[in-house]
């Protein structure tokens, strides 16, 4: 009878590698009001900044940031732009993520005022996509990252998921 095979290796929780850490830049949202899917935004992503471990770029600007606040504590956020290495090479990121806070806080960030970070719950899930060589392995890996939104930026961390 063969052994029984041992998972515990395998299924343990996954670590978490640093990618890159991004200062976004923003300007004031477009309002396109409350839908019956909740309120509408649309932010957009005017460039900023992104280190990695090895390498520097830069947000590039055109992106844009579509906003649905659900209910006074709840926003979800899918985020588009690319990014370009110093080197020239381009990663697009599809950042899912989702905010909560005090329905005053939300209220606050809304109108684009400063906010203690550590009063907000924001996480996301970047999808990167590349055709440069040197990122190919992001094409193959699940990313998590932090957040945190700021009046004229969104700063996050990026980790790849081992």
């Amino acid at each position: 009878m063969a052994p029984e095979p041992r998972f515990d290796d395998v299924l343990r929780p996954p670590a978490l590698r640093f990618f890159a850490e991004l200062s976004v830049q923003v300007t004031p949202a477009i309002e396109v009001g409350a839908t019956p899917s909740g309120l509408r935004r649309l932010i957009p992503i005017v460039g900023g900044s992104v280190k990695g471990d090895g390498w520097t770029g830069s947000v590039v600007p055109g992106g844009a940031d579509f906003q649905r606040i659900l209910t006074p504590r709840l926003a979800e956020l899918d985020a588009r732009y690319v990014l370009e290495t110093t080197e020239g090479e381009r990663l697009f990121v599809q950042n899912r993520a989702l905010r909560v806070a005090d329905p005053a806080d939300t209220q606050r960030l809304i109108r684009g005022e400063p906010v203690d970070p550590a009063r907000i719950y924001f996480r996301c899930q970047p999808l990167i996509e590349t055709a440069a060589e040197r990122f190919a392995w992001v094409n193959e890996r699940v990313f998590l990252g932090t957040g945190l939104r700021l009046p004229d930026r969104v700063v996050m961390r990026f980790f790849a998921v081992e």
